[in-house]
């Protein structure tokens, strides 16, 4: 198995040394730009000054020049790309390196109205989407948070997970995807999308065939002209006579042209993207389908896009002062008017499905760059039937593997329904809940997992480990856990099972409220076929497995003073905590408790 460490390392030496190359050859390439405008003045000068020299000299110095800005440009884009692949492995080298934390983009926004995406840190600063995000388009960030944000069916992950195990040894394709993405910031909002939903203007065949006919009786006009047949007014007439026609769908033909200014250019960027797609050879079902996804009658969108960019192509040409004057007698603008209304009306509802498999390889290539750094991370397996989550060795992702401390986890299935963890201040039971619940994530987006191996059911979340009090709505914190306990219990009542995570339940309250009311909570949710972990340090509450059966069963985390300091192993074990490490805490700062 490729150490991914090693390969990244050595294909950034590989792209540094290009970059270096590209740096000479910029150099010289510069060099040559500023001599060549430098003797085209000289010689410019000298021809105009009747110095014996031709006036060929000048014209072959700036032609010359013209070409060189050419090759110059596009060496630039080739250095650019070289640039854009160092940053795909620093990042990467970063991730490895456990310092990817506020260096991404993280999603923040996702965020909003969300019920569960604080409580597990899907999103926000150093969260699991800013761990994932390699993504590069806007289409590409939205499908990957929406995966985060919302589970998958199992026959949904199953394939994600089929498409991730074949990108992932895809270095080299994923680089290229990462690389030209770069180059198109598209969205499902974006000026693009805007343009391609939009109804197009639709002009009337008669009145292309019209305009088509008016252009040819130009030419035969023209030519009559300038054989004698006719004199230039004739010619001059008829162009004023076919221009006033054409002005009365002046309005619509600079719709049409208006509209197109951007799009085009995003078109033109996303082009290069969707050959790369076209050009691989896919075995899964999942990418073999986006793939087909992408033809419009049997023609891949790259050569779509490249009909599109010649039409625009000719448009630009009516600019050119030698060549306006021939495009308004032919009624070129009109014309590429209405071709470029056609193409609109023909694949702009293509380009939504275009976007949607850029967005879709986007995240299934993030998805499958996690599963290359973590080699040893499996794919969960997937129970039909019933609510079940059985992890061993489940860690959290977003901890360092080298300092991260493993837990079994039963649920459902032959095991209790509940676990009651008990266990002092920062021993490591939110830190439980969050492992649990980011899995449970990853699992049903069609990621690999942080464990030795995870066997689930299809599960919705409910979690309470960050609820705030609200000055706006006049919440207090006991209050809005009360609402999220509510809505979560409503959740349960769904077809498909519920998993909780409730971190100090209703700690808000005194010990007496707080017994019953979690009972009543608990009782409710197992009644509704839920399965979840509930944690405390109210040794009180952890005389609900006795009243449940066996619905439920105690485990807890230990804690030792050594030194006067706290030293926690983050084990879990079965049975309750025995003892409380607050006063120790207080102590071990210096508070005379």
């Amino acid at each position: 198995m490729t150490d991914p460490r090693a390969e990244y390392d050595r294909r950034l030496t590989g792209w540094r040394e290009r970059i270096a190359r590209h740096d000479r050859v910029n150099l010289h390439i510069s060099n040559g730009r500023l001599f060549l405008a430098i003797a085209g003045a000289v010689l410019l000068w000298m021809a105009f000054a009747r110095v014996s020299i031709s006036p060929a000299w000048p014209a072959i110095a700036w032609v010359a020049f013209g070409v060189l800005a050419v090759v110059h440009a596009r060496h630039l884009q080739v250095y650019e790309r070289a640039r854009s692949a160092e940053r795909v492995y620093l990042r990467g080298l970063d991730r490895l390196g456990g310092r990817w934390a506020g260096t991404g983009r993280d999603g923040g926004p996702f965020l909003d109205g969300h019920p569960y995406a604080r409580d597990l840190d899907l999103f926000g600063p150093a969260s699991l989407f800013e761990l994932l995000n390699t993504t590069r388009t806007e289409i590409g960030e939205a499908t990957l948070a929406d995966w985060l944000r919302a589970p998958a069916t199992l026959t949904e992950a199953r394939a994600r997970q089929a498409a991730i195990g074949e990108l992932r040894p895809m270095l080299d394709f994923r680089e290229d995807v990462a690389v030209l993405a770069s180059e198109s910031p598209v969205g499902r909002t974006g000026l693009l999308a805007a343009w391609a939903a939009s109804p197009a203007v639709n002009f009337r065949p008669a009145l292309r065939v019209a305009l088509a006919a008016f252009a040819l009786i130009t030419v035969g006009l023209a030519s009559a002209v300038f054989y004698g047949a006719f004199g230039s007014e004739w010619l001059i007439e008829w162009v004023i006579v076919e221009a006033g026609f054409a002005a009365i769908w002046r309005r619509s033909f600079h719709q049409a042209l208006h509209a197109i200014d951007t799009p085009e250019r995003d078109l033109a960027l996303l082009a290069g993207l969707l050959a790369r797609v076209e050009s691989q050879r896919f075995l899964s079902p999942r990418l073999t389908t986006l793939q087909r996804a992408l033809l419009t009658d049997g023609v891949a969108p790259s050569k779509r896009i490249a009909r599109l960019r010649s039409l625009v192509s000719w448009l630009d040409s009516t600019h050119n002062l030698m060549f306006a004057a021939i495009a308004y007698a032919l009624l070129l603008r009109p014309q590429l008017a209405m071709a470029i209304d056609r193409w609109h009306a023909a694949y702009g509802p293509a380009v939504a499905e275009w976007l949607r498999a850029v967005g879709e390889l986007e995240a299934l290539a993030a998805l499958a760059t996690l599963a290359y750094e973590r080699p040893a991370d499996p794919f969960p397996e997937f129970a039909e039937d019933g609510a079940v989550f059985e992890a061993d060795a489940l860690g959290h992702p977003l901890i360092a593997p080298a300092s991260a401390v493993r837990n079994d986890v039963r649920l459902g299935g032959a095991g209790s329904r509940v676990v009651i963890v008990s266990g002092s201040n920062m021993s490591g039971k939110s830190t439980l809940l969050r492992s649990v619940g980011v899995n449970v994530v990853l699992a049903l987006a069609g990621a690999p997992v942080t464990a030795g191996r995870l066997r689930l059911s299809a599960l919705v979340l409910g979690a309470t480990l960050h609820i705030e009090d609200s000055l706006q709505a006049g919440h207090s914190r006991f209050f809005a856990e009360i609402l999220r306990i509510r809505t979560i219990v409503e959740t349960a009542r769904g077809p498909v099972p519920l998993l909780f995570l409730l971190d100090e339940i209703l700690h808000g309250t005194n010990s007496h409220d707080r017994r019953i009311g979690a009972e009543g909570v608990v009782r409710a949710l197992v009644k509704l076929d839920a399965i979840g972990l509930v944690t405390t340090h109210d040794l009180a509450l952890t005389e609900l497995p006795s009243r449940l059966g066996a619905a439920a069963v105690n485990m807890h985390f230990e804690d030792r003073l050594e030194n006067g300091r706290m030293v926690f192993d983050y084990r879990m074990r079965p049975g309750v905590v025995e003892h409380s490490n607050a006063l120790a805490l207080m102590r071990a700062i210096g508070l005379d408790v």
